[in-house]
């Protein structure tokens, strides 16, 4: 039961109430109750789960345990009613001896969330002890000659309970020589004798038989007893004498052996061998005192001879008796307090206990991490113990209880900068000089998600040629994590989106734990030009983080386009061939022809330029072509021998490695200036030729198309203007259509068929790069028709007019 001073019910109550609401905060308050000793295995002593606050359901999942440093198992707990009870049986002598106070303090731990409590348990005396001798007979030699009221003093008996239970009263057995003289109760120095009322005579009785019983103060009493041979003696009529009664002396611990004591100094008004005295302990001396000091018979002197401990004894009382040498001897006695001082020779003791590990990064401020118990053999300063700890850390002390410290998280952690901290508490006393002991705490610092992976940089240029095998390697993505375990594990998955009319998937693909980048399909540079995608990497936490980085992949270009041949609207076939009519009357350096083509490819790769393969007798050929234009002209001035059909075979090559080439055969037909123009075309080299009917043109003709020929090239070059100053606005991955571009290198206009798919990304405008195109001149409308030159004229003219 609760151990509360009687008292009205309501002070009673609220004494109660303040003690369990004390012990609901770890350390700040104690349960106390009282157990008699020697109760049954099983007896009652409090309902501790109750009087703590906590429930009985939690017992056991909060693993509540008691814990009692040196006590053994003397109390337990119930965890099915959560009552503490007896365990076995309780002496308070052996726990206490005759210590006025006895209690057992046991230390109450819960788990999850991490409380401790401290309950002490007084253990009350009963009376079950009864005075006891130092021996059950006691001999005494008294001298016949000794006076009235001459007092012999006794050994009295000893109880080893406390309190009401261990005072000591005595009583003689009837007689007619001798009275008891005892101590009363508030007297300390004043021992137990017999005081002689009525004078001896050895030769009337020479022995006398006393019984001495002594009764203590319990309910019920109990009594020890000791037979009393009194001896009548003759002579030696003067007993040694000490100059006092009593001597106080102050011993620090820890002297070193040999160390003087007290001498002491007995006198006796005898002479000879009566008055010669001999110094020694009395017989009921307890071994400690025999163990710790001696007495030099002669010189009276007591030397300390062993370990003198503060800690052990607090003070030693030790009898002495001087005793004559005379035939019948005669004794004095007086007594030697020795009051140990205590030294500062007991260093702290540190003690961790509950110790939770490991601690969560993201533990909030004030989260107890352990329980940390100090203690000091020593008393007053040098007992008084102080803790500190390793500074710099995001932790601190916190005093709880008397000597109980915890360790708390001061605060917030991060596992990325220190993973885990070695901490040294250390407790320091109070003494001069100070003693100190360290203990070591080792915490391991527990990993949260609480970062993102990282690259190390936002976007990567990659650069892959065309037609690129299948399955090739063209990049290899990484991401840092600075979590660890799981929430540093990366995978790396697309951010899916569409090209064009295509899933980015079908592209490329992305190696979920290595972070490779695979193209899956070979890349055409003239179909896909730049591809722009994110790739996403996160990591297995809960829950998982993640962030995106950007490629962007150049398809470069290789040279896998040979040279395409257009015709001139009107004048030609569609397989390379081109057929015209040339008067022989034009002059030197005249255009009678021309030979345009494009390449699909870029920069180099689509570099056109032309050569004139010469047929047999290519000496006197009359004609030549321009490198770079396509243009056929006259190189002199057409005659009579030169044959009227001219089969001539140009070569047009680009510049890539190795160069592709095609060919186109171009025929002119040399007539009369009278005659007017025939314009004819075939499909190869092989096809059968198709006449034309010539026209005659006269002034006015001629007249009418140089107009619409300079209405046209006026037109052109307008259109060619707003084109490009004006901003694109296709789609990134839509199809554009033929763009006019600056002057090629000779001069005349050049232009390139685009790239159906030249940028594809996932979002933003399409991305251009610098091409080099043949040189050429403009398509003029109606070239899907491939009609004639002459029909083009007349189709201008009649527009005009």
């Amino acid at each position: 039961m609760v151990d509360l001073n009687p008292g009205d019910s309501g002070n009673r109550s609220l004494l109660l109430l303040l003690i369990i609401l004390t012990a609901w905060k770890p350390g700040g308050g104690q349960v106390h109750y009282s157990v008699p000793e020697e109760a049954k295995h099983g007896a009652f002593v409090g309902r501790i789960a109750q009087d703590l606050g906590l429930e009985l359901t939690e017992l056991v999942p909060r693993l509540f345990r008691v814990a009692s440093k040196g006590r053994g198992d003397l109390l337990e707990v119930n965890l099915q009613n959560g009552i503490l009870f007896v365990n076995s049986r309780i002496d308070r002598e052996e726990l206490c001896g005759r210590s006025a106070e006895c209690s057992i303090h046991l230390e109450v731990v819960v788990e999850r969330p991490l409380q401790v409590f401290h309950v002490e348990v007084e253990v009350k005396d009963i009376n079950d002890n009864p005075p006891l001798f130092p021996r059950a007979q006691k001999n005494l030699f008294i001298s016949e000659s000794r006076p009235l009221d001459f007092r012999f003093p006794l050994e009295g008996a000893s109880d080893a309970d406390i309190g009401e239970n261990s005072l000591l009263t005595y009583r003689l057995s009837p007689n007619e020589y001798f009275s008891l003289e005892a101590p009363s109760t508030d007297e300390e120095v004043r021992s137990l004798g017999l005081v002689l009322r009525k004078p001896l005579d050895r030769e009337d009785a020479p022995e006398i038989f006393l019984v001495l019983t002594a009764t203590d103060g319990g309910k019920p009493a109990l009594t020890g007893s000791v037979q009393l041979h009194v001896t009548v003696l003759d002579a030696n009529d003067n007993a040694p004498a000490f100059d006092r009664t009593l001597y106080a002396v102050k011993l620090p611990e820890n002297v070193p052996n040999g160390t003087l004591v007290i001498k002491l100094n007995a006198s006796d008004l005898d002479e000879d061998l009566n008055g010669d005295i001999l110094y020694s302990f009395f017989s009921d001396v307890s071994p400690d005192v025999k163990s710790k000091f001696y007495i030099d018979p002669i010189s009276g002197e007591i030397l300390a001879i062993g370990h003198i401990d503060f800690e052990e004894i607090k003070a030693y009382n030790i009898r002495v008796e001087a005793i004559d040498r005379g035939y019948l001897p005669l004794t004095g006695h007086c007594t030697v307090i020795v009051e140990v001082m205590d030294a500062n020779d007991n260093a702290p003791e540190l003690a961790v206990t509950s110790l939770s590990l490991p601690v969560s990064e993201d533990a909030q401020p004030g989260t107890v991490i352990t329980l940390i118990k100090v203690s000091d053999r020593d008393s007053g300063a040098n007992g008084q113990v102080t803790c500190s700890l390793t500074p710099n850390v995001p932790f601190k002390l916190v005093s709880t209880f008397k000597n109980y410290y915890s360790l708390v998280l001061d605060s917030a952690l991060d596992r990325e900068k220190v993973s885990d901290y070695k901490l040294v508490v250390t407790a320091r006393d109070g003494g001069s000089p100070s003693l100190s002991a360290t203990a070591s705490v080792s915490l391991e610092v527990a990993d949260v998600n609480d970062n993102v992976p990282t690259f190390a940089q936002p976007e990567y240029t990659v650069f892959v040629k065309e037609n690129n095998p299948p399955g090739c390697h063209i990049f290899t993505v990484s991401a840092r994590d600075l979590d660890a375990q799981e929430n540093a594990l990366v995978s790396y998955s697309l951010v899916e989106w569409r090209v064009g009319e295509r899933a980015l998937s079908s592209y490329v693909s992305v190696h979920a734990e290595s972070g490779k980048v695979f193209a899956l399909q070979p890349l055409d540079h003239e179909e896909l030009e730049l591809l722009q995608f994110q790739v996403s990497a996160r990591d297995a936490g809960v829950p998982p983080l993640g962030s995106n980085v950007t490629l962007q992949v150049f398809v470069l270009d290789e040279n896998d386009n040979a040279p395409a041949l257009l015709l001139l609207p009107g004048v030609g076939g569609g397989s390379g061939a081109v057929s015209q009519l040339v008067s022989r009357s034009v002059g030197v350096g005249h255009v009678v022809a021309k030979v345009r083509a494009v390449d699909a490819d870029s920069g180099y790769n689509a570099w056109l330029s032309y050569e004139l393969q010469l047929a047999a007798g290519g000496a006197r050929n009359p004609f030549r072509v321009g490198l770079y234009t396509g243009e056929i002209s006259t190189t002199r001035n057409l005659d009579e021998v030169d044959a009227p059909r001219q089969r001539l075979l140009v070569l047009v090559k680009d510049h890539g490695e190795p160069a592709l080439s095609a060919t186109a055969t171009v025929l002119l037909s040399l007539v009369d200036s009278g005659q007017a123009p025939v314009a004819f075309s075939r499909a190869s080299s092989d096809s059968p030729r198709a006449e034309v009917a010539l026209v005659d043109v006269n002034v006015y003709l001629i007249i009418a198309i140089c107009a619409v020929s300079s209405l046209l090239v006026l037109t052109l070059l307008l259109y060619t203007a707003l084109r490009c100053s004006a901003p694109p606005t296709e789609g990134a991955c839509g199809p554009r259509k033929p763009t006019l571009l600056c002057s090629s290198a000779v001069g005349s206009w050049s232009h390139s068929q685009q790239r159906g798919q030249r940028v594809c990304s996932g979002e933003g405008p399409p991305k251009r790069d610098l091409m080099a195109f043949s040189p050429s001149l403009p398509q003029g409308p109606g070239s899907a028709d491939k009609v004639s030159l002459k029909k083009f004229y007349f189709q201008q003219f009649k527009n005009t007019f």
